[in-house]
């Protein structure tokens, strides 16, 4: 059964980023479609949105979605009009929401275009995280892992950056330390807590391919490490590591199937939970950086 491509067009008076969020979260409840996100930043007049209605593709509608976040009164229902008249799937996004704060408030909204959206009281805390993920990545730093919230342990392509950098935007303090066959781990890693500690494994065979496809990238060096790709060296490597692993008292996600999102929120859940058994606090709900946004 083909599925048929989804074109998301994002409308906004400003830069369009919130309406992008809500549709890349919305298109990853339709993996069978492929999905092309467009944006259309700045509209601020009816000629603006007629020219993004006149550039917009589609077979009376189908396989096409407006999603907007327009404060303008006339601009808004002049997204809606169109989309009617062409039979086109509308959002509106900043609709339901203004709407609510008004009856809240007992006030009405002002309704100014592209105002500033502000800071959050998390944002100066993030951005700290995510200078912190990129000084202490791929173990470049050791003398940081004591002022590390998270530290991620692993062998080479198990997805310690990434995760790391995600986590760092989420608001936590992420280094990440490659566990090599053969080296030592760094001293230091002996020294953070334990609950803090995850570490990330991965299927061997996937590890194979994903490794002979980074030598091929490299013109075919093998980064100075014999077998690098080699899966009968990848069991051996996985092996002496899981040894560390154990040494160290620490979880092991694999993260061969797991989407980035998901890897972080089981990362985050199994650090709280370890801190708070450490501590022993009550396993009870704790409001996450992420949660406070």
């Amino acid at each position: 059964m083909s599925s048929a491509p989804i074109e998301i067009h994002v409308i906004a008076d400003s830069t369009g980023d919130t309406a992008a969020r809500v549709a890349r979260a919305a298109q990853a409840q339709f993996v069978q479609h492929p999905t092309r996100i467009m944006r259309h930043p700045r509209i601020a007049t009816a000629d603006g949105l007629r020219a993004v209605f006149e550039s917009i593709k589609g077979d009376g509608g189908k396989g096409v979605a407006i999603f907007s976040t327009l404060v303008d009164d006339g601009l808004r229902a002049l997204v809606t009009e169109m989309c009617e008249s062409r039979g086109v799937a509308h959002a509106d996004l900043l609709a339901p929401a203004i709407t609510a704060l008004e009856q809240a408030s007992g006030d009405v909204a002002e309704r100014v275009p592209a105002r500033p959206v502000g800071t959050d009281p998390d944002y100066f805390k993030r951005i700290a995280a995510m200078e912190y993920a990129v000084k202490n990545d791929d173990g470049q730093f050791p003398e940081g892992l004591r002022d590390a919230d998270i530290v991620l342990i692993g062998v080479s392509r198990t997805g310690k950056t990434p995760l790391s950098m995600y986590l760092g935007y989420l608001g936590y303090k992420t280094a990440n330390v490659p566990l090599v066959r053969g080296i030592a781990p760094p001293p230091g890693l002996f020294e953070v807590p334990r609950w803090k500690i995850v570490a990330l494994t991965i299927d061997p065979q996937r590890l194979a391919t994903i490794r002979g496809r980074r030598v091929r990238a490299l013109g075919g060096r093998a980064r100075g490490r014999d077998g690098y790709a080699e899966l009968n060296r990848i069991y051996d490597e996985l092996e002496e590591v899981g040894a560390i692993h154990k040494r160290l008292g620490c979880p092991v996600i694999d993260t061969t199937s797991l989407a980035l999102e998901e890897a972080a929120g089981r990362v985050i859940d199994l650090v709280d939970d370890r801190r708070r058994a450490a501590s022993g606090e009550h396993l009870g709900h704790t409001v996450k950086p992420e949660e406070n946004r």
